[in-house]
C-alpha cells in the first residue's frame, strides 16, 4: 500500500486520502446523528447525507486531474527525449492510472456509505 502511495505521486495521494478521511468524518458525524435520533430533529437530513456522494465525486475528479497532470508531465519527458521503448511507455502509463483508481475506488466507498445511512435514516425515521 505505501509503495502504491509513493508511485501515484506524493501531492495526489495525499489529497486524496485526506479526502477520504473528511468522508470518514462526515459519515461518522451523519451515523451518530442517526444512532442518537438527532437526524429527525434536522431540516433537510436526507440532502444533507447527499454531502457523502458528493465528497465522493469530487475525490474521483481529483484522481482524473492528478492522472491527467501526470500524463502531460510524461509526454513533455517523451517530446523532449524522442525515441522512447513501448515498454517504459505501457510503465509510465501504468503509473498514471493509480490517482485516477484511488479516486474511483474511493468514490466507490462514498456510495456504499451513502447508501447504507441513507436505508438506516429510512428505516429509523419510519419507525
Amino acid at each position: 500500500m505505501r509503495d502504491w502511495f509513493i508511485m501515484g505521486g506524493a501531492l495526489f495521494m495525499s489529497i486524496l486520502t485526506i479526502l477520504l478521511v473528511i468522508i470518514l468524518a462526515v459519515s461518522t458525524y451523519f451515523a451518530i446523528a442517526i444512532a442518537n435520533g438527532k437526524a429527525k430533529e434536522k431540516v433537510n437530513f436526507k440532502h444533507q447525507l447527499k454531502y457523502i456522494k458528493s465528497l465522493g465525486l469530487f475525490t474521483m475528479i481529483t484522481g482524473i486531474l492528478g492522472q491527467l497532470i501526470g500524463l502531460m508531465d510524461a509526454f513533455r519527458a517523451i517530446e523532449q527525449m524522442g525515441d522512447i521503448s513501448p515498454g517504459i511507455l505501457a510503465g509510465g502509463l501504468k503509473v498514471s492510472l493509480i490517482t485516477t483508481l484511488t479516486g474511483i475506488i474511493f468514490y466507490l466507498i462514498s456510495i456504499v456509505i451513502w447508501f447504507i445511512l441513507d436505508l438506516w435514516y429510512q428505516k429509523k425515521t419510519s419507525t
